[in-house]
């Protein structure tokens, strides 16, 4: 039986405290223009992919948006270091973004939901918020992975769910994403 990786997902600021708990997998996602990370010097051996896009889910002059390229090489990064590992070793997966809010939690997400593709997207959510509480992903990633894993929109249902109660829970988010442009996802709450 192949054991479960365990799964991580922090922001730049919370890189270093990591290094002793013996990453094997790390995905980073970052600006464009944001300066080579120094934290991962002091990790142990580990195979990292770096993606490097804004978080953003309308069109911003000067910024990259997130394209259904960056979803595939998220998926790659899956099907082809976590998919040829060993699988009688542990293994640790951390996923990063700036602040590990928004394109981490897209990225786990989507990473969850190819490793079990039978599973319910609203168990996924659930365990996506077991591992940060604060999780707000990405909905254009959101929508990337699920047209890509071939999940007919329960991806985004879930995720428009998820919004609903995270907005009752951290009811800041909603100050928040309207400051960032992101008031289409606030639309997209559900409060069932």
């Amino acid at each position: 039986m192949a054991l479960v990786p365990e799964l991580t997902i922090c922001g730049i600021h919370e890189l270093p405290a990591q290094s002793a708990r013996n990453v094997t997998h790390v995905l980073s996602i970052v600006d464009p223009d944001h300066p080579e990370l120094d934290a991962f010097q002091t990790y142990g051996k580990h195979n990292r992919t770096t993606l490097r896009f804004h978080d953003i889910i309308v069109a911003t002059r000067g910024q990259v948006m997130p394209a259904p390229e960056h979803v595939e090489a998220i998926l790659r990064f899956g099907a082809d270091h976590l998919a040829r590992e060993d699988r009688g070793a542990p293994s640790h997966v951390l996923v990063h973004c700036h602040m590990g809010i928004s394109r981490s939690t897209a990225a786990m997400l989507a990473l969850m939901a190819q490793a079990n593709p039978d599973e319910e997207a609203e168990s996924l959510f659930a365990r996506l918020v077991g591992i940060r509480p604060q999780a707000w992903p990405n909905s254009l990633m959101v929508g990337f992975a699920d047209e890509q894993l071939g999940r007919d929109g329960a991806l985004l249902r879930a995720l428009s769910r998820h919004y609903g109660r995270q907005i009752k829970t951290q009811p800041q988010f909603s100050d928040w994403m309207t400051s960032l442009n992101r008031s289409a996802e606030l639309a997209m709450a559900r409060f069932d």
